[in-house]
């Protein structure tokens, strides 16, 4: 899967610095530029400003929820194209699921997941 990103910029935004590095290190060899984000109110005004193909979106942040970060990116992007979002969450439950996929998540998974996956998702929405 090498560089098979290149060229891409993905924003992960999580409030655990752990979960953060985990990405960083699954995504090193698919040649996408990664930012990060710790805070809700973080994530908008990267996502806003520097416009990410993806972004990988924790639900539970401080600041602004997911859910919320989620909604003000997808209705501040109407004009141009919005970045793709995977959700990772530790929230159980459809209910969660159903309305981050209604505000426009195309991908979630439930902490923990498994890295491989969350990698394989990324590269088949920026395919």
């Amino acid at each position: 899967m090498s560089n098979g990103l290149q060229g891409k910029t993905i924003l992960v935004v999580d409030d655990d610095r752990e979960v953060i590095a985990s990405i960083q290190a699954a995504l090193a060899d698919t040649g996408a530029s990664i930012d990060t984000a710790t805070d809700g109110n973080m994530a908008v005004q990267k996502a806003l400003g520097s416009n990410p193909d993806l972004m990988i979106l924790d639900l539970m942040m401080p600041k602004q929820s997911g859910f919320l970060v989620l909604e003000k990116v997808k209705k501040g992007k109407q004009k141009t194209d919005p970045p793709r979002i995977v959700v990772i969450t530790g929230n159980t439950g459809m209910r969660h699921r159903v309305w981050a996929e209604t505000l426009g998540a195309e991908a979630y998974f439930q902490k923990p997941f498994r890295m491989d996956r969350l990698v394989q998702a990324v590269t088949d929405l920026l395919s």
